[in-house]
């Protein structure tokens, strides 16, 4: 092998022509683009997201997702493939195959601490599979939710290392944050903010929009460069919350949840037996005790959650529609027989952030303030739309994660950790239909690759040395079903769940509630861990801690080995409270003042000054024209936030605390035309979380409103929603006005004094 493959960039080709003093007598020689290896497959990976196990039919789920399906019938089905439980730490595993540490991707990227294995720094030792590619000769792409940027590197001004470009994505078009409203999303088209090019009235749906746009990369790649192969990743927001969907999509599923979640997970459970997903020899483990059983829920209880549940299949129904246009382009390609297609059919199990009884807005939830059923009932109609942030109940998290223990984020179990997986590949998988039962791991997503392209692995890449992989490819296994697993070891670990896996056995310590975001105890030396013999055992079912403590032992000892090796430790359950890091790096970080010109939009929550239970000031120079001015002064945040503006002339502010109080300061009467500073300050007072203040409003210096705020969001407003001057991008703070509702009037600057 050419010692060159080993050093990405390759480096360029030595001239081969002749140089004389005149072109007469030379001889030309142009270096010519990096070439691929001969036969080198298109590639296309879709990652779904907060879909567990139970999710598809093509895995017994009781949600029809036909187009999904036809990849099982053309593919095979993974029924023994894990993730890393949490989205963040997941994606980076599948893109760089090493283990969600060692990329400091152990949270996700808002939670990040100064650790190397938490500080979500994904580091250039860790080249992901798009730069590899790139390098050889791919083009590449990423359609979708990203969520693997530092926290305070996603405004418009980067840093852009590591953004999707930055990671060898050569078009990126998507969203940065771990969620956003799938009718006013917030986009970037590489590195550049754009807008949706319809509206929700109009019809705008992110999945839909997600689809297009990779069609048409796809279309324009093959009408310009047709022999050149591709890698597509494909990673939706749904079905992570919000649940967002038109209600036609909803309207056929009414009834068809009424029986709860305790049935609905044995009638799957049933399903999954049926097809092969679970072995016929598999047991369904039982409900944990935290969460109530169906049948102990009021009437109106009941038929919230069943709404609840309705929207979520709409979703996926939804979704599973968008795939069978993405699938369907994809198909009609000339190479679509040369074409691996990856799906990983959730980036960690199903979603208990919900809580108890689902909640109207889920960043409340992830503030730490769980929803209530007499506050969500009036609403019961409206849950799918886009002025709210909605998310289910966790019993149906749980029964969709059948047959396993557990959800998302319980990285010690296979109701966190396992997923559904499919591959296809018709110039090499002929065994359509078949299951697949070797243990794999989203590591092994990229040296499959690499080794399907024919590319090795560098040693180095742009001059930095590379990490190894962690994973193995399972190349081997498509072509023989009882091909060994090549992947014998792999550690889990996420907010203190973890767990070893070794050569067929598993132990596990499960660490507290996962829709307890507030106020974990952080006492691991507590934990239970539990055995299992997965050779006989394929829903972690039996706990064998007690007759085989020295293979207990043994395994502990493998992961404090792993752990150690990948940066796991220090262990750190805290969810709510890592909002605040006060070590963080920041663009904000000393600074008690900030001037905001004109025209300055979708600075990062990240980036923006935080003010949230401060005090401080909001200062604007206006200049109101002769009949007056409306619109946005400044507005942070979508679902939750502030926002600073005038209707009908008017000077207002409102407080929205997750749309459960809306303090709407009013000044009264018309701002006077010509040049008027208004401003609005706010003092801090509560000392209890959540806790609020006062705020007042001053024209030209003199007060004309004030009132109580009882509450104001403590850690965080949204996941992508921004800060924006003269307008309001997204999700609209207020129900007052449309966005963006932007500033009719001359703003000349806008200031903020953070005590």
């Amino acid at each position: 092998m050419n010692d060159d493959v080993q050093n990405l960039p390759l480096p360029p080709p030595a001239f081969g022509g002749r140089i004389s003093e005149n072109y007469k007598q030379a001889t030309a020689d142009f270096p010519q683009p990096v070439s691929p290896p001969s036969g080198a497959p298109d590639v296309l990976v879709i990652l779904i997201d907060d879909l567990g196990y139970g999710g598809t039919s093509m895995f017994g789920g009781l949600i029809p997702t036909p187009n999904i399906d036809t990849l099982a019938k053309t593919g095979l089905r993974y029924s023994h493939f894990h993730n890393c439980a949490l989205c963040s730490p997941t994606r980076a595993a599948l893109l760089s195959g090493r283990n969600h540490h060692r990329t400091g991707n152990g949270s996700i990227t808002e939670g990040s601490t100064g650790f190397p294995g938490y500080n979500s720094m994904w580091s250039d030792d860790n080249a992901a599979i798009p730069q590899v590619l790139a390098y050889n000769g791919y083009t590449t792409a990423a359609f979708g939710k990203w969520h693997n940027t530092p926290d305070w590197e996603t405004s418009p001004v980067g840093p852009f290392d590591r953004w999707p470009t930055g990671k060898g994505f050569q078009t990126f078009y998507g969203f940065m944050g771990g969620e956003t409203n799938q009718f006013t999303p917030q986009l970037f088209r590489n590195t550049t903010p754009v807008e949706p090019d319809t509206t929700p009235e109009q019809g705008y749906h992110l999945t839909d929009d997600l689809a297009t746009k990779a069609i048409e990369w796809l279309h324009t790649r093959q009408s310009i460069t047709p022999d050149r192969p591709w890698f597509l990743y494909w990673a939706p927001g749904a079905m992570h919350a919000p649940h967002h969907v038109p209600e036609r999509y909803i309207t056929p599923f009414k009834g068809r949840f009424d029986m709860g979640w305790d049935a609905y997970r044995a009638d799957l459970f049933e399903s999954q037996k049926k097809i092969g997903a679970v072995p016929p020899d598999a047991q369904l483990t039982p409900r944990p005790a935290e969460l109530p059983a169906w049948d102990t829920h009021s009437a109106d209880e009941k038929r919230l959650f069943a709404r609840q549940m309705e929207c979520f299949a709409g979703f996926l129904t939804h979704l599973d529609e968008h795939v069978g246009r993405l699938l369907d382009a994809v198909n009609a390609l000339p190479n679509a027989d040369n074409t691996l297609i990856i799906a990983v059919l959730g980036d960690n199990g199903c979603s208990p952030e919900g809580g108890l009884f689902g909640t109207l807005n889920n960043m409340a939830t992830q503030n730490g303030f769980p929803d209530d059923v007499a506050s969500m009932l009036p609403a019961i109609d409206e849950i799918g739309q886009g002025h709210h942030e909605n998310h289910f109940a966790v019993g149906w998290a749980w029964a969709i994660d059948c047959p396993f223990q557990w959800t998302k984020q319980v990285a010690s179990h296979f109701g966190g950790n396992r997923t559904g997986v499919s591959v296809t590949w018709p110039a090499k998988i002929k065994a359509g239909g078949e299951l697949r039962a070797q243990f794999q791991h989203v590591v092994d997503i990229a040296p499959t690759i690499y080794e399907a392209a024919g590319i090795p692995f560098p040693e180095s890449v742009n001059g930095i040395r590379q990490q190894a992989l962690d994973g193995r490819s399972f190349i081997h296994t498509f072509a023989d079903a009882s091909a060994p697993s090549t992947h014998l070891t792999q550690y889990f670990e996420n907010a203190g769940n973890r767990a070893i896996y070794h050569e067929g056995w598993i132990a596990s310590a499960h660490h507290g509630v996962p829709w307890v975001l507030l106020g974990r105890d952080g006492n691991f030396e507590n934990d239970h861990w539990e055995l299992y013999d997965l050779s006989q055992d394929f829903s972690q079912a039996n706990d064998l801690s007690a007759e085989h403590p020295e293979k207990l032992a043994e395994l502990l000892a493998i992961f404090k080995q792993e752990a150690e090796a990948n940066f796991v430790f220090p262990l750190d359950d805290r969810f709510s409270e890592r909002a605040h890091i006060p070590d963080r790096p920041s663009v904000t970080r000393g600074r008690t003042r900030f001037k905001y010109y004109a025209g300055t939009t979708r600075i990062s929550e990240g980036t923006a000054p935080d003010v949230k239970a401060r005090s401080h000031s909001i200062t604007a120079r206006l200049v109101i024209p002769a009949g007056g001015a409306e619109g946005v002064i400044v507005a942070a945040g979508g679902g939750a936030g502030y926002t600073f503006f005038i209707k009908a002339g008017e000077l207002m502010y409102e407080n929205n605390f997750f749309g459960r109080e809306r303090d709407l300061l009013r000044a009264g009467g018309t701002l006077p035309e010509g040049e008027v500073t208004v401003a609005f300050h706010y003092t801090h007072e509560s000392t209890q979380y959540g806790g609020g203040g006062t705020g007042w409003l001053e024209i030209d210096g003199k007060e004309v409103a004030r009132q109580a705020f009882a509450h104001v969001p403590p850690a965080r407003y949204s996941a992508t929603e921004t800060l924006d001057i003269g307008r309001d991008l997204g999700e609209a703070v207020s129900r007052q006005y449309h966005s963006p509702f932007a500033f009719t009037g001359t703003l000349k600057d806008v200031v903020f004094e953070v005590g």
